[in-house]
């Protein structure tokens, strides 16, 4: 008989490419889940991993067994989701995986109707990056992701995942209330072409989308300031040191000396979305989550993808 921990410690290595990474994402000691590998070497009586340098590789027979680890695997989650929970009761862990706007602006609301519901759902959320929550999503290391897509910058979705579109994100041109182009009704990236910027980090997905307006006209942006919390992009705004492009989702007020402009020609909107495993499909939790995060859209009118 295979022990389905040994299995899902096998899965593990094959998904994060180490027995280290495994344990980091499974809670475990490296010793802890080489014993399970051995275990399963043991109960299968084929070798599944092989030495390479100072890390492994999946032997032939581990990768064939990994393959059949994560059908198993999944079919026990899908009988976990479905049969064995209460479909109008939704109870236990539910881990959640978020953009930091959407924290703000989606999350935040919907901890606080759960808190007030006294409903028996527990969240634990942390925010990242849409392809990072995206592959905690398909690891299995969370059970659902708020996303989102640029219309510049698409996100990729693995074949075990679903993807529900949740609503639209508009993105503004943030300028000081001194600046020329302040009293307009909407820029276009001709206007900005000789400004001074402030951005998310290199590589992060709205530095790409920000990227993406200029890659037509020939021109990087000139982008001075690197920093991944969008309310110091306001507040350098405020001091008339850049200009900024920023979501209205999770948005904070704006300081009397900062305007919002739209920037048309192309229109910079996001996607926001909902991910989850297939096996999850029927899940009161994931139903449970995303209802209450469709409320909270609503509530805010945010609109719906056309």
């Amino acid at each position: 008989m295979i022990d389905i921990s040994a299995l899902r410690a096998l899965v593990a290595v094959e998904q994060h490419g180490s027995v280290v990474a495994a344990s980091d994402v499974m809670g475990y000691s490296p010793s802890a889940v080489s014993q399970q590998i051995k275990k399963l070497e043991k109960q299968t009586g084929v070798a599944v991993l092989e030495r390479n340098g100072r890390g492994v590789l999946l032997t032939e027979r581990g990768l064939a067994l990994a393959g059949y680890g994560r059908r198993i695997l999944g079919e026990l989650e899908e009988l976990q989701a479905t049969l064995l929970a209460d479909p109008e009761r939704p109870s236990g862990l539910l881990r959640l995986v978020a953009f930091s706007t959407a924290c703000r602006g989606l999350v935040g609301p919907m901890l606080g109707t759960i808190a007030a519901g006294g409903s028996a759902l527990e969240v634990s959320v942390l925010a990242e990056d849409p392809r990072e929550a995206v592959q905690r999503v398909a690891s299995g290391e969370a059970e659902l992701a708020v996303v989102h897509n640029w219309n510049s910058v698409p996100l990729v979705i693995p074949e075990n995942l679903v993807h529900e579109d949740l609503c639209l994100d508009q993105a503004d041109v943030l300028l000081n209330r001194s600046h020329p182009l302040a009293g307009r009704a909407a820029v276009e990236r001709e206007d900005l072409l000789d400004e001074t910027w402030v951005s998310t980090p290199s590589g992060a997905i709205c530095n790409e989308a920000l990227l993406q307006i200029f890659a037509g006209l020939g021109r990087v942006p000139d982008i001075r300031v690197y920093d991944p919390d969008f309310s110091t992009h306001i507040a350098m705004v405020e001091q008339s040191v850049a200009v900024a492009l920023v979501p209205r989702l999770g948005r904070p007020p704006l300081p009397a000396g900062v305007v919002a402009v739209p920037l048309v020609n192309p229109e910079q909107q996001r996607a926001v979305g909902l991910v989850y495993r297939k096996t999850m499909t029927a899940s009161p939790n994931i139903r449970h989550a995303v209802r209450l995060l469709r409320e909270v859209a609503a509530r805010q009118e945010l609109p719906l993808r056309g």
